[in-house]
């Protein structure tokens, strides 16, 4: 349990330091405005591929792909796209945000429970419509272990770090390299946390909003509760970790702050308080709801599964991405 803290603690203070975790980071990247987002996950990826890739071929960690559920896949990374353009956060990020005080964090914590809670009760008529589940698929379990692969992933790898750079380099207002160190620091905690002897498990977050709202709802007597009880046990503890790192540095630094209503927003949106309250909690209800849905999230799918090189995280990041550009068209306009 200190193990995991420790590492949620380190999560949020990489996160906090580069700012992926603010509102209006992600939310302009939903209007193509702020890219912040993904050049720090691009160079995570990167950095992860190689060294991930040296670990589990000197046996020292082990694949966690994803199964490729095509169909929950499909609509939950569109549902999970929508979800994040309106809310503006992650499910690791919002941990992140409500230790520096943001309102619409807490009431998106609030949606996203009650999505995961939703989402416990209706899976026993939906699961049926979520497949085909073709398995778990990765660049791995394709070519096999040999020479070519570590070639070739170490290629993706660079790939992935020189297109980081170069989104940086066309921006077109310039940011400072905290981004940077945020990247490499993810790229070197995943593979630490993939360990052995450490967790043996991918980074994750949104197994723990259905697994708190199951144990306060008392609904646990049912076979997704069994499922997620050890994976959303540990992503709760990782996320108090975060939550914990942030409010601790924002008080140090004294820039702990109530709010709940940031520039983009108000910019797009209006400064009305009922209004933002009322869309964080649906950003939240269904960015959760898509993310069970599809078996992960940003962290969970995009950033680990992205390092293990899985089929099913790639087609995820695609229509999380896809879901999020056409929210972010159809949601913001002034």
């Amino acid at each position: 349990m200190v193990t995991i803290l420790i590492f949620g603690l380190l999560f949020g203070f990489l996160m906090q330091y580069g700012k992926v975790n603010r509102n209006d980071v992600i939310s302009g990247m939903a209007t193509l405005e702020d890219f912040t987002v993904i050049k720090t996950i691009g160079l995570a990826i990167g950095i992860g591929i190689i060294i991930l890739g040296l670990e589990i071929g000197l046996g020292l960690a082990s694949f966690h792909v994803k199964p490729l559920i095509l169909g929950g896949i499909i609509l939950g990374g569109l549902l999970f796209g929508f979800g994040m353009a309106i809310l503006g956060y992650c499910p690791g990020t919002l941990a992140i945000s409500l230790g520096e005080g943001s309102i619409d964090a807490f009431v998106g914590i609030i949606g996203g429970l009650i999505g995961g809670l939703v989402f416990t009760l209706l899976l026993p008529f939906i699961g049926n419509f979520l497949g085909p589940n073709y398995g778990s698929i990765s660049l791995n379990s394709l070519m096999g272990t040999n020479s070519l692969y570590y070639i070739l992933i170490t290629f993706i790898g660079l790939l992935m770090i020189v297109l980081a750079f170069w989104i940086n380099k066309k921006e077109s207002t310039k940011s400072d390299s905290k981004w940077v160190v945020t990247g490499i620091g993810l790229g070197i905690l995943n593979p630490i946390v993939f360990l052995s002897i450490t967790t043996n498990r991918p980074i994750g977050a949104s197994t723990s909003f259905p697994y708190l709202a199951d144990l306060l709802s008392g609904i646990t007597n049912n076979d997704y509760f069994a499922k997620i009880e050890t994976p959303g046990n540990w992503e709760l503890i990782f996320l108090s970790g975060a939550f914990i790192a942030a409010l601790l540095i924002s008080l140090i630094k004294k820039e702990f702050k109530f709010a709940l209503i940031y520039s983009r927003w108000e910019y797009y949106k209006g400064s009305s308080a009922i209004k933002r309250i009322i869309w964080a909690f649906i950003g939240g209800f269904i960015l959760v709801f898509g993310a069970r849905m599809a078996g992960g999230c940003t962290s969970g799918h995009i950033l680990s599964g992205g390092m293990q090189i899985a089929v099913s995280s790639i087609i995820f990041a695609i229509f999380t991405f896809v879901g999020l550009l056409a929210m972010g068209k159809l949601f913001y306009h002034k």
